[in-house]
């Protein structure tokens, strides 16, 4: 990956700096990666979502582990039709998942549609634009069903404004693009 996963954890740590009776959104939330960000008794509203049961099941664990149970709500969905109303989540995250679905443009502009006027957005992507040594991994992600297409990092820019997102932030390292952006209110 080649990538500073200081980005990452730098990323989550702001999710702690959200105030009490924040309604956030991690989709996907694989593994609960994201949760190492809030804080126990911090008084957030904390869906952690994903399409797969048994990511739903491991980010439970480690919300338990991490004592933030009675904050986080696990829900099944596809990011591709989110079963949430627009303009429900004060943020939404998406950690190194974009690049796993088969429509990352359209699943962008779900992330969208469920975030507030004034919200935001975090989250990273393995990039479709890395150098050719690295495409094969690409490739071979794509023939097991395990990657979708991903982005380039100038798509991601122009989907998350495209979604509604101003002030958007993109910083690449590596293989993996990490973005930010505030919907425009």
């Amino acid at each position: 990956m080649r990538t500073d996963l200081g980005l990452l954890y730098e990323a989550t740590e702001r999710i702690g700096e959200w105030p009490a009776g924040s309604f956030v959104l991690d989709m996907p939330c694989g593994g609960g990666v994201a949760l190492r960000g809030v804080k126990p008794g911090q008084g957030l509203r904390y869906v952690a979502a994903d399409i797969a049961p048994p990511m739903l099941e491991r980010t439970l664990r480690e919300a338990e582990r991490l004592g933030l149970a009675d904050q986080v709500e696990t829900r099944e969905a596809d990011i591709g039709a989110l079963p949430f109303a627009d303009a429900e989540f004060d943020l939404v995250v998406s950690f190194t998942g974009l690049h796993c679905v088969p429509d990352p443009h359209g699943a962008t502009l779900e992330l969208g549609r469920v975030t507030k006027p004034g919200g935001a957005i975090t989250g990273s992507l393995f990039l479709a634009d890395v150098p050719l040594r690295r495409r094969y991994f690409l490739a071979l992600g794509r023939a097991s069903g395990l990657l979708g297409p991903s982005a380039s990092s100038d798509e991601v820019v122009t989907w998350l404004k495209e979604a509604g997102f101003d002030d958007v932030g993109f910083v690449r390292s590596g293989d993996l693009g990490y973005f930010t952006g505030t919907k425009i209110g």
